[in-house]
């Protein structure tokens, strides 16, 4: 896969596989990633292109960067590329996860693609930045993830202070400082051991 392809830029390598028994040799079609339109990419579903397709922009940079019309263009196409992802993700095609991916790894390749170029950095790099969109699904695995994490941390404060009960060497209350529980909760674990 060739992210920049020029004249010379063939259309096909030859691979060649050298064994005991004899050379096997075929031609192997180069993908030349700024050939294909945005259609094409998202027709076929070669959404890993995405990320690449500011390439086929590149030669157009300075022109950009310079005329605010022709950078207003350059963002309504990333505006559908967007909004096509969008639509990908509500058909169920696609996660948001890989959704997020995708743009966050358009940004990355427009950071280091444009960047003697502020106009487009500012432009479509702020665009595929944006904020990270806080669904229902996230929000309730985010709140999962922390509820798990205090009730861990909570089964941890109970197991020290049942074994520091089991050893009988300390108070209630050195038990309660030591574990970081209560010491009403220390005495509750007491009074559940000795039953």
């Amino acid at each position: 896969m060739y992210l920049r392809a020029y004249k010379k830029t063939p259309d096909k390598m030859k691979y060649v596989i050298v064994t005991p028994g004899g050379t096997v040799q075929y031609d192997v079609p180069i993908m030349k990633v700024q050939s294909y339109s945005l259609d094409e990419i998202f027709e076929k579903r070669l959404l890993m292109l995405i990320p690449f397709y500011i390439f086929s922009h590149e030669k157009s940079f300075l022109e950009y960067n310079n005329n605010e019309q022709k950078l207003e263009e350059l963002k309504a196409e990333y505006r559908i590329i967007l909004e096509r992802l969008d639509d990908l993700e509500k058909q169920g095609i696609i996660g948001a996860f890989d959704k997020r991916t995708i743009i966050e790894l358009s940004s990355d390749v427009i950071r280091e693609i444009a960047r003697k170029y502020e106009n487009v950095q500012k432009g479509i790099g702020a665009m595929m930045r944006g904020p990270l969109i806080q669904t229902e699904a996230r929000t309730i695995l985010n709140r999962g993830i922390s509820q798990g994490i205090s009730q861990g941390i909570s089964e941890t404060k109970k197991e020290t202070a049942l074994r520091m009960l089991k050893m009988g060497k300390l108070t209630v209350e050195e038990i309660a400082e030591y574990s970081a529980l209560s010491v009403a909760e220390v005495e509750q674990l007491a009074n559940l051991r000795t039953v």
